[in-house]
């Protein structure tokens, strides 16, 4: 049976300090615990993936005071791990499709968690090595792949 996957988008944001530091900023979805992750959501009916990006970081972190640096060339697609699927917008899904951003936050931008539907309990920035290490499990391989390729373009 061929796999359904939830089309979405995702940022890997640079702190407005970028690019004299590079920092990104990961934060703790608010129903798991210690589970750290780059924002992310999906793509509506009839929204271009830019689109999407910026009303999920507005409703996600509070902001969508960002510039597009780059994007993915690729749709990178994974499997919800076994039993992930509990909330009724992803029962349908096996997993996701995501495009992913690499985004500068402007100077003076503020990140604001309490969002009108809270997804995040708190933030970080963290260099290059820590987001290897702090993110979720599954979605690591991903993480990688997006950021080698940012970095072998020389972003990163």
């Amino acid at each position: 049976m061929e796999k359904k996957y939830r089309p979405n988008v995702a940022a890997v944001i640079l702190s407005s300090k970028y690019p004299f530091k590079c920092e990104f900023l990961v934060a703790n979805r608010i129903d798991l615990d210690q589970v750290w992750q780059f924002p992310q959501g999906g793509i509506d009916e009839g929204e271009s993936p830019q689109e999407a990006l910026l009303r999920e970081l507005k409703e996600e972190i509070g902001t969508n005071e960002v510039e597009i640096l780059d994007q993915h060339p690729e749709w990178i697609s994974y499997d919800f791990p076994s039993g992930a699927r509990a909330s009724k917008k992803m029962y349908m899904f096996d997993g996701q499709t995501q495009k992913y951003f690499l985004v500068r936050l402007k100077p003076g931008a503020k990140i604001n968690l309490n969002t009108q539907k809270p997804e995040f309990s708190k933030y970080k920035f963290l260099n290059f090595s820590e987001v290897c290490n702090e993110i979720t499990h599954f979605k690591k391989p991903i993480y990688m792949k997006v950021l080698n390729y940012f970095k072998e373009k020389g972003y990163i």
